[in-house]
């Protein structure tokens, strides 16, 4: 099963935002957008390769999962540091397929092999070619598949296993934090639109830029914000999952929802039990109650972190902010935190940042960002 747009707006990678008085859809790496099939990938490398690149499993024990990926390597001879790459919300392939075509993770790992740097990317659980339920995983689940690929890579005599780091585009940012956070060995982590605000801090005002750019009237827009707080907080303080169900379904049943929030031939209460399944997932509730805040108080090696300008969906300025005062505050010296002008979400060089310009750039990944990445990742293997 490769992951495409069709298949992520049926997957949990849904980010529900209270809006138009109700609750609605919007996707953290898919939006709906034009059609862009004649829009050329030029960043996409074709094989041969002048590297060597080869098809790998690993096993995640605790879980019993087979995860499938490709191990990338300047030369098929040597012993050279390494990094993990680890994909966004939502069911992604290999290569972090979105939007139409696009594949960041293998423009990445291209790029970094050619630098020097042999590079991991795999599918996640229960995606293209790995097993495991992907629908049931937290991000703590994730983890653990990162550190069983960690574990892989240390076996293998072609790796450096003093410099292996890893490399997360936003929720891959936050599992990244989470495995540095535990010790262990990691050499480094690059936090790419990587979470710096709790999960309902974060969405309303992902929630507020998203209405704001659909023309929605402030009134609407403040109604987003009256109703969400509590709809979060209910999920923040469950301790049971059938409590939950229940409470969830009281406060959205009191909630005003117009016909036109319903979709066609699904009754209201269908649609409310639709809304409920969905927020009291595990996935959702972990999201919602982690704060990234106090895990990366906990990080000590050394960490990039990067943000678009013109991203939307995690905001430079604010997620920026606490990422670096949870870092400082934890004692860690080596950070380096940069907002990178006029890119969106998936460092994509744009001109607004509104999700319906993904699938309408030509460019996969902007030049600058891999060089900044590229460029701070040879820094710290070189040492």
């Amino acid at each position: 099963m490769t992951t495409n747009f069709n298949s992520m707006q049926k997957a949990r990678s849904i980010f529900v935002i209270a809006a138009f008085g109700f609750l609605t859809v919007c996707f953290l790496h898919s939006c709906r957008t034009n059609d862009s099939a004649n829009v050329e990938r030029s960043q996409e490398s074709k094989p041969p390769y002048p590297y060597y690149s080869e098809e790998i499993e690993f096993i995640n024990s605790k879980a019993g999962v087979h995860l499938a990926g490709t191990l990338t390597r300047p030369s098929r001879y040597g012993s050279y540091p390494a990094v993990v790459l680890i994909t966004g919300s939502g069911p992604q392939d290999r290569n972090e397929e979105v939007n139409k075509g696009h594949k960041p993770f293998l423009v990445i790992a291209d790029h970094l092999t050619r630098k020097g740097i042999a590079v991991l990317r795999f599918d996640d659980r229960g995606t293209y070619k790995s097993s495991g339920d992907f629908q049931q995983a937290t991000s703590l689940d994730f983890v653990n598949d990162v550190e069983s690929a960690v574990s892989y890579l240390k076996t293998r005599k072609d790796i450096d296993t003093t410099k292996i780091g890893l490399v997360g585009h936003s929720e891959g940012a936050t599992i990244a934090s989470i495995v540095a956070s535990r010790g262990g060995n990691t050499a480094f982590i690059v936090l790419l639109a990587g979470p710096g605000l709790r999960g309902d801090t974060l969405m309303l005002m992902q929630g507020e830029m998203m209405r704001k750019s659909a023309g929605m009237s402030k009134e609407n827009i403040q109604k987003t914000l009256q109703q969400g707080p509590g709809l979060y907080n209910i999920v923040r303080k469950s301790q049971d999952a059938r409590t939950l169900k229940e409470e969830l379904t009281k406060y959205i049943s009191g909630l005003d929802i117009s016909k036109g929030e319903i979709p066609p031939n699904v009754t209201r209460e269908q649609f409310i039990a639709q809304q409920v399944d969905v927020i009291s997932s595990p996935w959702w509730q972990f999201f919602l109650k982690h704060d990234p805040a106090t895990t990366f108080q906990k990080v000590s090696c050394p960490v990039l972190a990067l943000n678009g300008g013109k991203d939307w969906q995690v905001t430079a300025d604010e997620n920026l902010a606490v990422i670096g005062s949870s870092l400082k505050k934890g004692g860690n010296q080596n950070v380096t935190i940069k907002e990178l002008a006029n890119l969106n979400h998936f460092f994509q060089e744009c001109e607004t940042g509104s999700p319906n310009e993904y699938t309408m750039i030509g460019q996969t990944f902007s030049p600058t960002a891999l060089s900044e990445i590229s460029d701070w990742i040879s820094k710290q293997v070189d040492k």
